[in-house]
């Protein structure tokens, strides 16, 4: 018998009433991988032997992707550029798991153009910012999901560059990453209970204006309140407001795993608020994957 018609057979077996057997078929088709979606969903479409069947069907389908995703994530982890924007896309991979690519890259390119075409090299960074947010927030009409602030939406990218609405993170992600492709050097700043961004001095400004800044930052940009720029005085004030302490990583750019641990602590606690224990269980493990050291053989 032929793979494929394995694979039918097995598929066929679903219905089975008894438990023990499904498992082991289940265990068998889970371990084929992602190879076997695309039968396992034609035969969702075109085999009518009821609900227990569909549903189970579908609970395979879901563990072969969640199988898969821990292990592009892992492979993230361990790669040594860790780009942000593949990140943010394997994290949206995990709510759209047949999720393109290619119309998130291409609208983060119509946005890299519509703003490269304002600027020019005698611009100062506070201009280049100024005309960033007048594109990114006015034009393009990015802004703050306040009113809806804990929805999980607000953490998939492809959903915050469809509806425009996201959380102080994935507006910095977004913002973060078009700003780089334009070389313009703005980093995530991780800080607690918010996102904010900050505007690297690439060519030391603050000496030249006798400036004291150990952190090497030229100002910090908030992208949750329309892109408004603030200095290091008033995030050590923020600081004070939360009773935290001038720790050194809160005025200095964190890592892009740091934003993407981060992300999906956004998605646990969105999950938790919908009492949606499965997805809470399953988040918390791509979370843990941060939390050690990765080693893939």
């Amino acid at each position: 018998m032929g793979q494929q018609a394995s694979t039918r057979a097995l598929i066929s077996l679903l219905d089975d009433p008894d438990e023990t057997i499904f498992e082991q078929i289940r265990n068998v088709l889970i371990q084929k991988g992602v190879s076997i979606i695309p039968e396992l969903e034609d035969s969702w479409e075109n085999e009518d032997f009821g609900h227990l069947f569909q549903s189970r069907l579908e609970d395979i389908v879901h563990q072969i992707q969640f199988d898969h995703l821990k292990v592009i994530l892992k492979n993230w982890l361990n790669s040594p550029e860790k780009d942000l924007l593949e990140g943010a896309l394997i994290v949206a991979k995990y709510r759209y798991p047949s999720l393109e690519d290619t119309h998130v890259k291409s609208e983060l390119k119509r946005i890299q153009k519509a703003i490269w075409l304002e600027m020019n090299e005698y611009q100062t960074g506070f201009e280049q910012v100024q005309i960033f947010n007048k594109v990114f927030f006015g034009r393009f009409g990015f802004k703050g999901n306040a009113a809806d602030y804990y929805a999980a939406s607000n953490s998939f990218i492809n959903n915050v560059i469809e509806s425009k609405k996201g959380n102080p993170l994935s507006l910095g992600v977004i913002y973060s990453i078009v700003a780089q492709s334009l070389q313009l050097p703005i980093y995530g700043v991780n800080l607690p209970n918010h996102f904010v961004l900050a505007f690297m001095d690439t060519n030391n400004l603050n000496g030249m204006m006798n400036r004291q800044d150990r952190n090497g930052v030229l100002f910090y940009i908030n992208p949750f309140s329309n892109g408004s720029i603030f200095d290091r005085d008033e995030l050590s004030e923020y600081l004070k407001t939360i009773n935290k302490d001038p720790e050194r990583g809160f005025f200095e750019p964190c890592s892009n795993s740091a934003i993407i641990s981060r992300m999906l602590t956004n998605l646990i606690v969105s999950h938790e608020h919908l009492n949606q224990s499965q997805k809470v269980d399953e988040l918390k493990q791509l979370k843990a994957l941060f939390d050690l050291e990765i080693q893939i053989d």
